[in-house]
């Protein structure tokens, strides 16, 4: 799905123009695509910060049982067949 693009006016100094531009011409991408990947990482933090606060709030609402031994010896044979 493509999702329509807005146009928005970014005022940068002169060393960040800069900067854009050397990195620009190392990944061979445009201005604009790398302000809009940089604003991407930036703000997924912010995403990953809510799903967070959504499981630990769900959590709080609906608290996890303990889990049986069964559950927990399956568990810890699970991991020590790891070849790590």
């Amino acid at each position: 799905m493509v999702m329509a693009r807005m146009q928005t006016l970014v005022q940068l100094d002169e060393q960040l123009v800069a900067l854009l531009d050397q990195r620009a011409s190392k990944s061979g991408a445009s201005r604009s695509a790398l302000i809009r990947q940089a604003i991407e990482a930036y703000l997924s933090g912010d995403v990953d910060a809510a799903v967070d606060e959504a499981i630990v709030t769900g959590y709080e609402r609906i608290p996890a049982e303990d889990p049986s031994a069964d559950v927990i010896t399956l568990a810890t044979a699970s991991i020590e067949a790891e070849p790590w």
